[in-house]
């Protein structure tokens, strides 16, 4: 069968045996006796169609000898082109393309373009229209392979740390470029589908039409041809979802986001996976410790100490043991404390003993004789604490409705804030500190989720801001600031 395809793309139609036999080569599976056999049960599957050859026939021998032509039939060819596809597609690796993006901004130029002329070139749209489908399907389903396979990478279940590393290195420069070019390239795509809104159904009637003149016609006849839709209202409707796709691709609705928008925030998430990723790796290989020779040092360590002070404040700094009073708490011990209370900075040698079950120091575990305490209701501690998430995450939305304009500012003209404003402002000035090399230098960083641009430029040594807040006035340089938020891009 690949033989077959093979030939078909060089726009042969028929094969003999012999040149099956020819182009299969030595290297074959099959011997030469084996090939009219396999022949013949491709017939009868009917991935192939068998003609007899009587171009070659010059006796009344060769008439009756049976001699075919075989070529594709359209079973076969179906079955082979779905074999192709789905070979293609398991070993895909997508891309994100920021070229594709530019391809599709400058055809929507172009259209907008032929929009404006007295006389509409339709094979000129046609053909616009053809590279921006075609464009816009790659672009699509590439970003969506991308994405699922940089989620297969992060599995570090079987994989080699520095390959990783390396890997990680470049897959990071590389979402930060299509992360930029899909923030500065999607609101002049949107803009332009926008423009295009009333046009367009001209153009895709243009279109349509010239495909639908271009249609075969059809010489079966079934009691369904008189319920489908007209080939030019077929047509119509196929370029009618292609653009709307387009449109949902790049222009977001309330509560519905753009595929654009949501692609960029899932890149910028896959920079945090991949740096979690080589945390996670940076820990399993700290973890590869040799506790015989951590003993030993320890040991040696001990050796050295001057007095039993020393040698105590090593054993609380190595292993972390402190007073282990809170290791039994029940009414009995409760009461004895309320009548005698222990101070904390009383010593462990002047405390009363505590009791400890021998079974507890047998086999760590302690399990009281009786019936089993019966099941504390939680519910209203687990609603307190949602409501308290709840409000937390609402002033956050707040606080960055209220900061994350993307508009340039000073501090000294923020004036005022409210707590949950000026905590979530506290935390963005430390972010954006953190990373100044210098008291001079301009800060230009990202907040470690992605989701928030900081911008900050040092204004004169003299110049002083204050933000009143509910904790108290807040003062210190000023600064030209501009807190952008990523993710309403788009």
């Amino acid at each position: 069968m690949q033989v077959f395809t093979t030939a078909k793309t060089h726009f042969i139609v028929h094969l003999r045996p012999e040149e099956i036999i020819e182009r299969l080569g030595t290297n074959s599976t099959y011997s030469p006796e084996e090939i009219p056999a396999a022949l013949e049960q491709l017939v009868a599957w009917r991935n192939l169609l068998a003609q007899p050859d009587t171009g070659r026939v010059t006796t009344v021998e060769d008439f009756y000898r049976a001699r075919h032509l075989y070529q594709l039939s359209r079973q076969g060819e179906a079955a082979e082109a779905a074999l192709a596809v789905f070979d293609a597609l398991l070993g895909r690796r997508g891309a994100l393309q920021a070229v594709a993006l530019r391809d599709i901004r400058d055809t929507l130029i172009a259209i907008e373009q032929l929009c404006h002329e007295t006389e509409i070139d339709v094979g000129r749209v046609h053909a616009l229209l053809r590279d921006l489908s075609r464009v816009f399907e790659d672009l699509a389903d590439n970003a969506q392979a991308f994405m699922a396979g940089l989620g297969r990478a992060l599995d570090l279940r079987s994989i080699d740390r520095e390959a990783f590393l390396a890997y990680k290195e470049k897959v990071i420069d590389y979402l930060k470029r299509f992360i930029g070019d899909l923030a500065v390239l999607s609101p002049d795509i949107a803009q332009l589908i926008r423009n295009l809104n009333s046009p367009i159904e001209r153009l895709l009637i243009l279109v349509a039409t010239r495909e639908a003149e271009d249609l075969a016609p059809d010489m079966k006849r079934d009691e369904t041809t008189e319920t489908k839709p007209p080939p030019l209202e077929q047509t119509l409707q196929h370029w009618r979802d292609h653009w709307q796709g387009l449109q949902a691709w790049f222009i977001g609705n309330p509560g519905h986001p753009s595929q654009a928008s949501v692609l960029q925030s899932s890149a910028r998430h896959a920079i945090l996976r991949l740096l979690e990723a080589v945390v996670r790796l940076n820990e399993q290989r700290l973890g590869r410790s040799d506790r015989s020779a951590d003993f030993r040092t320890l040991a040696g360590w001990f050796m050295q100490c001057e007095d039993d002070g020393e040698a105590h404040r090593l054993w609380r700094a190595a292993f972390g043991l402190t007073a282990a009073r809170h290791l039994s708490i029940d009414e009995e011990t409760l009461s004895a404390r309320e009548q005698d209370p222990i101070a904390t900075q009383r010593s462990w040698w002047d405390a009363p003993p505590l009791t400890i079950n021998p079974r507890l120091r047998a086999t760590g575990s302690y399990a009281r004789r009786g019936a089993a305490a019966q099941i504390r209701d939680r519910s209203k501690e687990k609603t307190a604490l949602a409501e308290q998430i709840a409000r937390e995450s609402e002033e956050a939305r707040q606080a960055r409705r209220l900061l994350a304009t993307g508009e340039t500012t000073t501090l000294s003209a923020i004036g005022k804030l409210d707590e949950g404003s000026f905590r979530y402002f506290l935390r963005l000035l430390g972010e954006a500190l953190a990373t100044a090399e210098n008291s001079e230098a301009a800060i230009l960083t990202t907040t470690g989720d992605g989701a928030i641009e900081i911008e900050m430029r040092p204004l004169a040594a003299d110049q002083c801001a204050n933000i009143h807040s509910p904790f108290g006035t807040f003062s210190g340089r000023d600064y030209q600031i501009r807190i952008t938020d990523l993710e309403g891009l788009v």
